[in-house]
């Protein structure tokens, strides 16, 4: 799952709440709750391998110094986030339109409602080390919130180093059935992401889930089976794409032991395949992207708005360098470098990426962007073929992740770009092959940075994410294969919200016909969503992307019947929050 805050909606006590049960004489002075009181912090497992230090957590995309909207002085309060049951009596009109099917997955024999159906990414660590739900009692809780708010499914991540984690090929998926369960009780769908990576190292990574230590101590063994730079910089996220076939893990091929994960989901969740379960997010990379590591945070390497650096230094990549390079009659190509420079360098800084006679637009240059880039759609080919011969005839939709690189869009090579993998530049369109790729396998494109706009970030940087949005979109039209988009950081404005309904509704050159996003997918359900002006904008943006583009009702009256629904529901929230706490 690619491009995260990880604050939990934290230890509430108690059960789930019948109204019936409330008392109605507590003091409505009690009715509002601290969220010290109420989010609290488990005692940490010394067992345990999770650490989530309490910050505001961003999802896996870089940021830019000039869009910080984080509402970081905001507490919580539990009233707000404990909301959901009391909206679920009072808009039973919601939760019928909510049952009725609106899915965009093929033969399901259904009409398709109009409208964005909204998902809400669930926190990184909603299954604890021990294979446990995390915070169970306020999870409930919060996933009847969102179901009282029309929101579609939940997205969760299901990371191969908890379930694989002791041995190859022995599962265990105790937490995520039930996760899975509670999500089904509350009639939503989720968005299952095969997260192949580890957790840590990106941006916003708040908690640490590493590979299966299985998989860890193949690495120890050959460090080669880590993406490399051209320093001997080793990274440990994601095992390197250059040994896909070679059974380097136990026997057993990188690429195998993902389809063998997924096949084991799948005979395991069988009977939640297309109908709790709608699609299955593969990954493919760091963050769950596809993509090269090439902006890795951790240990300070890369600061945004670096150019990353080419990460196919490995022996296993060298060997395909090296073959390619003979292939095409210049052997000599297979040893060369790239003066492509340091991570945190500026194109202009480098002899590769420079506007003027760089590296990029030689012969050799265009060979080796050619070979890196080809490298990487073969992986992802490799990668969902497999996964759409595994949920064939499942009912499930298959996607994959591509990350928003908007740093240094405005110039000619777009090196961050890139060394991500993407050969893309202001005289190739990188994105086209990705979309076929995908469209070969009937695979949704899923994209990142939806919520951005150009003017707020640096301008030294050329950033431009509503340009860089537009060419994907208009990629995935060309090559028909269905768009859904994610937001890359954590915004509760409306400001932000408008951005996200824009892009949704893909008005590229004022040509976009009925077209929309088949998806939207929220990040990410924390305390911060719950806090009162939050959760009014965020219902608000939940009700417009249903409504869809082509809504006969004004966005005005969309808006007032949001403002409305949370208003009536305040009282019985008051009473319900009381409760939790005994």
């Amino acid at each position: 799952m690619a491009m995260n805050i990880t604050h939990q909606i934290g230890a509430l006590a108690g059960t789930p709440i019948h109204r019936e049960s409330i008392t109605t004489t507590t003091s409505e002075s009690m009715a509002t709750v601290s969220v010290a009181a109420v989010w609290r912090t488990p005692m940490p497992n010394p067992r345990s391998k999770i650490h989530k230090p309490y910050v505001v957590e961003q999802k896996s995309q870089p940021i830019s110094p000039c869009r910080s909207p984080l509402l970081s002085g905001i507490r919580a309060d539990l009233s707000v986030a404990c909301r959901a049951f009391a909206m679920e009596e009072m808009t039973l009109e919601t939760a019928t339109e909510g049952a009725e099917e609106r899915t965009y997955r093929e033969g399901s024999g259904k009409e398709k409602k109009k409208g964005v159906p909204v998902y809400v990414m669930m926190p990184l660590d909603s299954v604890t080390m021990s294979n446990s739900v995390n915070r169970r009692k306020a999870m409930n809780a919060s996933l009847q919130a969102l179901k009282s708010a029309g929101v579609e499914g939940i997205m969760m991540d299901v990371w191969w180093g908890l379930v694989e984690r002791d041995a190859p090929g022995v599962y265990n998926w105790g937490g995520y059935t039930e996760l899975l369960e509670m999500a089904k009780r509350h009639g939503l769908k989720v968005q299952a992401v095969m997260s192949f990576h580890q957790c840590g190292g990106n941006v916003g990574d708040s908690c640490t889930i590493p590979l299966p230590k299985w998989v860890v101590e193949e690495i120890d063994q050959d460090p080669n089976l880590a993406y490399t730079d051209q320093w001997g910089r080793r990274n440990y996220e994601y095992i390197s794409l250059g040994c896909d076939t070679i059974p380097v893990l136990k026997g057993r091929t990188p690429v195998q032991c993902y389809s063998d994960f997924m096949r084991a989901f799948r005979d395991n969740f069988k009977n939640l395949l297309g109908d709790t379960v709608v699609e299955i997010q593969v990954g493919m990379g760091p963050a769950g992207e596809l993509r090269y590591p090439s902006y890795p945070e951790q240990n300070g390497t890369w600061k945004f708005p670096g150019i990353g650096a080419f990460q196919c230094y490995d022996k296993y990549m060298l060997s395909s360098l090296k073959a390619e390079a003979e292939k095409v009659g210049k052997p000599e190509w297979g040893s060369t470098g790239t003066d492509a420079g340091h991570y945190n360098n500026w194109p202009e800084d480098t002899q590769f990426f420079r506007k003027e006679n760089g590296g990029w637009t030689s012969p050799y240059g265009e060979f080796f962007l050619n070979w890196y880039s080809q490298m990487l759609l073969d992986h992802g080919e490799r990668i969902v073929s497999s996964a759409k011969t595994i949920f064939e005839s499942t009912g499930v939709k298959i996607s994959v992740k591509v990350a928003g690189i908007h740093w240094h869009y405005g110039t000619r090579s777009h090196a961050p770009e890139l060394t991500a993998g993407y050969y893309n530049t202001r005289f190739r369109d990188g994105y086209i092959p990705i979309a076929q790729m995908l469209g070969r396998h009937g695979a949704i494109f899923n994209f990142t940075c939806i919520e951005m706009r150009d003017h707020e970030q640096p301008q030294d940087a050329l950033c431009a994410p509503e340009k860089l949005v537009r060419q994907v979109a208009l990629a995935t039209q060309k090559t028909q294969v269905p768009l859904a988009g994610e937001n890359a950081l954590p915004r509760y404005d409306e400001y932000a919200h408008e951005q996200i309904s824009l892009s949704a509704s893909l008005n590229i050159d004022g040509n976009s016909g009925d077209r929309e996003m088949c998806a939207f997918t929220y990040l990410r359900m924390n305390p911060h969503l719950f806090q009162d002006d939050n959760w009014r904008r965020f219902v608000a943006l939940v009700k417009k992307m249903n409504e869809g583009k082509n809504a006969e009702r004004c966005r005005e009256q969309i808006e007032r019947e949001a403002e409305h629904f949370v208003y009536i529901s305040r009282p019985s929230v008051q009473e319900a929050a009381v409760a939790l706490m005994h």
